[in-house]
């Protein structure tokens, strides 16, 4: 990938919410198994790098929390995905904040897309960056960024603190819960990652 960007905002607020979840004392020991610096416990740490350091530090992150946690990790980066949503979202700007009103607004059956198209523009530092799109009844969020993949590779999908945001995204949008899946990993060899949101027959 060339030319990453990941907000230097959502990294922090990453670090922050990483750290409420699992507790400073862990948090120093997750590093501290990986080698690397304690100061990264510090979202402080992170204001004066650029967005390709962002991206790179992100996915070491979350690469230190796989190794940490084993297969609990999954469980545990859904989680601050969850709780990642609200924060962003009262970190946008006015513009975006905005848009949100006008989405909470809609007919149920139109929320969906536009709140994923809200969550996609949050993500991405350039517009492209993180698409949606309709599947017959379903809907399909691809990240071609994905700062979480950068330099690392697995058997299967990683993405797990994205899987949390859409699974909040789309709960904060219609109050309900959806089936989503990782249906394709740059980690695991794809060309980008792709959700799949399943709507089904619901109104």
């Amino acid at each position: 990938m060339t030319d990453l960007g990941f907000p230097v905002q959502t990294l922090r607020r990453f670090v922050e919410t990483l750290s409420a979840e699992i507790g400073q004392d862990t948090f120093s020991s997750v590093l501290s198994k990986a080698g690397l610096p304690r100061a990264w416990a510090k979202p402080e740490h992170f204001m004066d790098m650029n967005y390709q350091q962002a991206a790179e530090e992100y996915a070491r992150l979350q690469s230190a929390l796989r190794t940490y946690y084993g297969r609990g990790a999954r469980g545990i980066l859904l989680r601050i995905g969850t709780k990642l949503w609200n924060v962003l979202l009262n970190d946008s700007s006015f513009g975006l904040k905005t848009q949100a009103s006008l989405i909470r607004g809609l007919p149920k059956s139109l929320r969906r897309k536009q709140a994923l198209e809200l969550l996609a523009r949050i993500l991405g530092s350039k517009r492209g960056d993180v698409t949606v799109h309709t599947l017959d009844l379903d809907l399909l969020l691809v990240d071609q960024s994905s700062p979480t993949t950068l330099n690392q590779s697995d058997d299967a999908p990683i993405c797990f603190v994205t899987l949390g945001l859409i699974r909040e995204c789309l709960f904060w949008a219609v109050g309900e819960e959806h089936d989503i899946e990782e249906r394709a990993c740059h980690a695991a060899g794809a060309r980008q990652c792709e959700f799949k949101i399943t709507i089904g027959g619901r109104a």
